[in-house]
């Protein structure tokens, strides 16, 4: 996948690309058909950076419905000559995830849309998975040939027949299709799920890696194999030397972290932090200096993990540091410093911003500090990585932190959040925004009425619009 490419804060479509609320409000004052415009480019170009922890679907079906919406373009994309030559799912999965929001809200050309990419599309699985959650019965039975028909039916189909049984994530349709009346669809979906299910026990008595009785040393053996072979094992190697190693095995372990390969550096680090040794923070920074990329990487991970006094003050002294293990300090004072570092954490929130703009992953522990601390004197930083981060969970724990240390976030960014395309966003949002705003008692209303909305939101709601309700 591409890495997106995003356009200014300012703009409808950044604006829709990052799924601020602003963008919703922007788009239902704008031309109806330039609104539209620019969601069709959103849906048809993923803007997220990771799918797994940004939402953008819900967001664009609502406004979908808002704009009353045609189809057209989405149906063009799914059924494109493009579909047969680039199956990667990130193509179509976010217009594929929209029409089943949309098909939940009643819109039966999107369910038809569903219908008809499950029995033709590259990316059938999803969609499948779509209707399993919002599709009747008979509706998915009908699917239940198609489907099957893309297995051969001969062993290779079969087995790759009985992979996707085994890894389908909403297994409905295939229970349906093995209570199918028709025989040779049930038998074959029965016996797909017995093969998998083989497999699967299969794969569960071959396991890989350290047994017991292992000695230190295949542990790090173990680790430098799979280093070579392009797999970071140290996290797992790390647990291992907690069960094989005894205080007689501290040495080489301590060697190990001084200079070892970097199979074994990164082990020997990452247990050592973990198990607290007194000699690991100076290990680590030694690493820092010395080792190679993977070793400061996993020297780094393995600080961040220490929860001691000792990591704090140390943290303390190495804030400032113009490197990896400097950045890395400013996130442990965030997370588990106290008052007196708030100008340690709030200079390593300005630099990050400032050396690596507003989507660096550092911010992620940083913003969360800021708030955590009550740093009032951080609102204009955090106000600027609001409105300029491209990643909607990082605006969303900004957010957060706005709530903690802005006292204007009130009636200011927490209007806009109840539009965002994040449900914590907008929970923060129904808990602060106030209510003085016509349009937040209005939005607040629709969110408690909206089925589509998650139960922790509707929850904030209820204690603004509840017959106990508190107004701000």
């Amino acid at each position: 996948m591409f890495e997106p490419v995003i356009a200014p804060s300012g703009t409808l479509l950044g604006l829709l690309q990052r799924g601020r609320g602003d963008g919703t409000l922007h788009a239902l004052t704008a031309p109806r058909s330039e609104a539209l415009a620019a969601l069709d480019q959103c849906v048809l170009h993923d803007p997220r950076h990771d799918w797994h922890v940004e939402n953008r679907s819900l967001y664009y079906a609502r406004l979908y419905l808002d704009l009353n919406g045609e189809l057209d373009t989405i149906e063009a994309h799914l059924f494109d000559a493009e579909d047969i030559l680039d199956t990667d799912e990130s193509r179509t999965g976010l217009a594929l995830a929209v029409l089943g929001h949309l098909a939940s809200y009643g819109r039966r050309d999107a369910l038809e849309l569903l219908r008809r990419y499950a029995a033709s599309g590259s990316n059938w699985a999803w969609a499948l998975d779509e209707l399993a959650l919002r599709d009747d019965d008979a509706g998915l039975r009908a699917l239940a040939a198609p489907v099957l028909a893309r297995f051969p039916a001969d062993p290779e189909g079969d087995a790759e027949l009985a992979v996707a049984v085994r890894d389908a994530f909403e297994p409905r349709p295939w229970r349906l299709w093995a209570d199918d009346p028709r025989p040779s669809i049930a038998t074959r979906v029965r016996t797909a799920h017995e093969a998998g299910c083989f497999d699967r026990w299969q794969r569960q008595m071959r396991p890989g890696g350290p047994r017991p009785g292992w000695s230190v040393q295949a542990v790090f053996d173990w680790a430098q194999e799979g280093l070579e072979r392009g797999a970071a094992l140290h996290v797992p190697a790390a647990r291992c030397l907690s069960a094989v190693a005894g205080p007689e095995d501290r040495p080489q372990i301590v060697a190990a972290a001084r200079d070892g390969g970097d199979g074994a550096r990164c082990t020997a680090l990452r247990y050592l932090a973990d198990i607290g040794d007194p000699d690991v923070l100076d290990l680590v920074e030694a690493a820092v200096v010395t080792g190679s990329p993977a070793v400061v990487e996993a020297a780094v991970d393995a600080f961040e993990r220490m929860r001691g006094v000792a990591a704090v003050d140390r943290a303390r002294g190495w804030a400032r540091r113009p490197d990896a293990l400097g950045a890395a300090a400013g996130r442990v004072l965030a997370c588990r410093g106290g008052a007196r570092d708030k100008d340690l954490v709030l200079a390593a929130l300005r630099e990050a911003v400032r050396g690596e703009g507003p989507d660096a992953p550092t911010l992620w522990t940083l913003v969360d500090g800021t708030g955590r601390l009550g740093l009032a004197c951080a609102a204009p930083v955090l106000r600027h990585i609001y409105r300029e981060t491209a990643s909607s969970h990082l605006r969303g724990r900004t957010a957060r932190a706005l709530a903690a240390t802005d006292p204007s976030f009130p009636a200011g960014f927490a209007v806009e959040c109840l539009w965002d395309c994040e449900e914590n966003t907008r929970e923060i949002a129904a808990r602060h925004a106030e209510t003085g705003d016509a349009r937040v008692v209005e939005r607040l209303r629709r969110l408690a009425a909206d089925p589509a909305e998650e139960d922790e939101v509707q929850t904030a709601v209820r204690s603004r619009i509840g017959p106990d309700a508190t107004t701000g």
